[in-house]
C-alpha cells in the first residue's frame, strides 16, 4: 500500500503577511494550519531534509505493525486523544485492542487500526514544532 508521507498537506513558500488572502481562497485549501493560533513556519533545513529522503518519484515502506505494549494514541473516534497501550492487534478485523485508563480503570478496548497512532518523535511528528524561518508553511487541502 502507498500513501503520501504528509496526506492532505501543502507547503508552500511565500511571505505569509503578502499571500495569505490568496493562499487562503485558493481552490482545495480548506485552512491554514495553526498551533496556538499562529501559523508555523518550516524552515529550509527541514525541507531540504525530507527532499532528500524522499524523492518524487521513490517509494518508502513503512511498516504498519504495532507491538504489545506500545504506546499510542487513539486519533479518532470515541476515545479520540487518549493515550493508550496496545495489547494485541486483530488484523482479520483492521482493528486493535489497547488499554485505556477510563474513569480511573484499566478498560481493555476495541478501536480501528486506522483510528490509532503510534506515540514517537520521528521527523514528521516534530515539524510543527521545529519552525523558525517564516518563509515556509505547511497547509492543510482537501
Amino acid at each position: 500500500m502507498m500513501e503520501p508521507l504528509f496526506p492532505g498537506y501543502l507547503f508552500v513558500r511565500c511571505v505569509i503577511d503578502e499571500r495569505i488572502n490568496e493562499i487562503q481562497h485558493t481552490t482545495g485549501i480548506k485552512r491554514l494550519l495553526q498551533f496556538g493560533g499562529k501559523i508555523p513556519p518550516i524552515p529550509d533545513p527541514v525541507i531540504e531534509e525530507l527532499q532528500k529522503h524522499f524523492q518524487a518519484d521513490s517509494v518508502v515502506k513503512v511498516e504498519d505493525s504495532l507491538l504489545p505494549g506500545e504506546e499510542v494514541t487513539v486519533a479518532g473516534g470515541p476515545f479520540a486523544g487518549m493515550n493508550a497501550c496496545v495489547l494485541r492487534t486483530l488484523p482479520a478485523k483492521a482493528r486493535v485492542q489497547v488499554l485505556l485508563e477510563i474513569l480511573g480503570r484499566s478498560t481493555a478496548v476495541e478501536v480501528e487500526r486506522n483510528l490509532v497512532t503510534v506515540k514517537r518523535d520521528c521527523l514528521a511528528d516534530l515539524v510543527p514544532f521545529l519552525a523558525i524561518v517564516p518563509d515556509q508553511l505547511l497547509l492543510r487541502a482537501y
